[in-house]
């Protein structure tokens, strides 16, 4: 997914948070990821958005954007502790399969897990990567 990649079909959620940022003209990850905290309280005082909903957001499009991450992949991996692009980098495929998969069980999905130790790499490899460019 890339940056100019559309906001459209949040979870049900994040719904509040979607409304207030279609207000705001933001209507692609980019624009979200670029939010500062002062444009997130004046989000939070206008409409009915949560600031933890929109710090959510907008670390779930942090990843979209930077590791070229699905949505759900973002969402995944932000849910399970890794927040940011370090915390991916420097953690092993092992304890990103683990997590992941903890928190889908969690979740009661009853579905196969979504992330394996090849995918895991991947996208270690593609965090190193982008943190060695930066």
């Amino acid at each position: 997914m890339t940056a100019n990649a559309p906001l459209h079909a949040l979870p049900q959620g994040f719904r509040d948070e979607q409304l207030d940022l279609q207000k705001a003209g933001i209507t692609n990850w980019g624009q979200l990821r670029e939010l500062t905290d002062q444009n997130l309280s004046r989000l939070v005082a206008t409409g009915r958005s949560t600031a933890r909903n929109l710090k959510r957001l907008r670390g779930i499009a942090e990843l979209v954007c930077c590791l070229e991450l699905a949505p759900a992949d973002a969402a995944l991996l932000m849910h399970s502790g890794f927040a940011t692009v370090a915390s991916i980098a420097t953690s092993s495929p092992q304890e990103i399969t683990n997590r992941t998969g903890r928190l889908e069980r969690q979740l009661g999905s009853g579905r196969a897990p979504v992330v394996d130790l090849a995918i895991a790499k991947h996208w270690i490899l593609l965090a190193k990567a982008r943190q060695t460019t930066n």
